[in-house]
Formats: C-alpha cells, sequence, structure tokens
C-alpha cells in the first residue's frame, strides 16, 4: 500500500539517497535504477516529483558513507585493482587520449563495477582498428554523449587478461581474479577530438568528470602513500 508523501523533503531525499546507496553498494544497481527502487521501497507505488529526489552528487556522498561503514577492508584494495587495470588500458591507447570516468575514477567503484574510459581522436575508427589488430574481441554500442549531443560509439568487452600482452598484465590478471573472481567489463566510448576541450572542464564544485593517464596514477600514488581510496582530483 502507498505511503503518504511526508511533510519534509530534505528528510525524504536523505531517506532515498541512502537507500539507493545501500543497492548500488551491494547489488552494482546504477544511480538511476537505484534511486527508483529506493522510492518504491520507501514509498510504494507512488509518484515522486523531480525535486523530492536526490541528486547523483547526494547519492555518491552516501556510496562512500556506507563503504566506510560496510566495506572498508576490501573496497580499496578493489578500487586499486580497477584502477590498475584502467592505467594498463590507458597505456596502450595513448595515441587516442584516453580519460577514464565512472566510480573507478570517483572512489565509489566495487566489484560490481566496470572500467569506463572515454577517448577523443581524429578517427574514433582507429580505435576499433587498434583492438582488432590486438586480437581483442569487442561489441559495439552507443553511450549518450556526455554532453546531451546525441550519441558516440562505444567499445565494450570483458578483460580477462588478454590485453595489453605484458608481465604487469598477466600479474594484474591474477590478482583480479583472486579478488574479484569474475572478468570485468572495459568500455571505450569514442569522440571527436574537437571534443576534448569541453570534456576536461571541472563542475561548478570543481572536480573533474574524467582523468588523464598521468592524473589516474597519481590517484594511484596518492591511495597507496594514505593508505585510502582517493577521490578525484579537483581541477
Amino acid at each position: 500500500m502507498p505511503r503518504r508523501l511526508p511533510s519534509d523533503p530534505a528528510h525524504l531525499r536523505e531517506e532515498i539517497a541512502q537507500a539507493a546507496a545501500r543497492m548500488i553498494a551491494e547489488d552494482g544497481a546504477d544511480y538511476a535504477t537505484a534511486k527508483r527502487k529506493a522510492v518504491r521501497q520507501l514509498l510504494g507505488d507512488v509518484r515522486v516529483a523531480g525535486e523530492w529526489l536526490p541528486d547523483n552528487d547526494m547519492v555518491e556522498e552516501e556510496v562512500r558513507a556506507y563503504q566506510a561503514l560496510f566495506h572498508s577492508d576490501s573496497q580499496p584494495r578493489i578500487l586499486a585493482l580497477l584502477r590498475r587495470l584502467a592505467v594498463l588500458a590507458m597505456a596502450e591507447l595513448a595515441g587516442f587520449r584516453p580519460y577514464l570516468v565512472g566510480a573507478a575514477l570517483n572512489g565509489t567503484a566495487t566489484e560490481h563495477s566496470d572500467v569506463y574510459l572515454q577517448c577523443f581522436c581524429d578517427s574514433p575508427k582507429d580505435v576499433a582498428l587498434h583492438l582488432l589488430n590486438a586480437g581483442v574481441d569487442f561489441e559495439t554500442s552507443e553511450t549518450r554523449h556526455f554532453a546531451g549531443r546525441g550519441e558516440v560509439e562505444t567499445l565494450s568487452f570483458l578483460w580477462r587478461g588478454q590485453w595489453p600482452a605484458s608481465r604487469e598484465t598477466r600479474e594484474l590478471s591474477a590478482e583480479v581474479r583472486a579478488e574479484l573472481g569474475t572478468p570485468v567489463g572495459i568500455h571505450i566510448a569514442l569522440y571527436d577530438a574537437d571534443d576534448e576541450r569541453g570534456a576536461v572542464r571541472a563542475d561548478a564544485s570543481g572536480r573533474i568528470a574524467r582523468a588523464d593517464l598521468n592524473a589516474v596514477r597519481a590517484l594511484l600514488a596518492t591511495a597507496a602513500d594514505s593508505g585510502q581510496a582517493a577521490t578525484a582530483p579537483r581541477d
């Protein structure tokens, strides 16, 4: 039976954010799905206006709090593994100006997370050719342009330690299998070179939405020095 909306929207936003954060941290739900399920869990079949819902930044902070409380022993290790995998892939794709985005960048990645990259190049089809020449079996789909300008081609595959071929890859693959037990998905969104200028601007809070290879390496080094999971750098 549906509940009536409470009179305090701020308290409802907090409740929804906390419930959504649990689903993201435990089940790997995406933010939009987690918020919808959280509303149903708390209110039943009630239609909730957008202003009553928490934004993604609020949910992200609740994810961090949940992970710190319940997964502080394992989450930093998983995050470091995914960032190390991102570094391997980005180094191999260096000629196509790759950037890391998503949970592996902002520090909330879990065993359910994939690695999301964006490449900015004069000929996006060259990235597909590069993967084909390396023997990577990928699927092609489309994802929404980060600026909302239509769709961009995206190449996706399961990483099982097959690429790039190196000793570091084999060692990391063994660690990933031991820690996660399942292959990691890698998704490479292909953008035109002209899109890069708008991509690297910081948001209103000063946090960058994507990080290049040097920035990801710096995150790994910072986390290793502090023994904690570093969040995305600010501009």
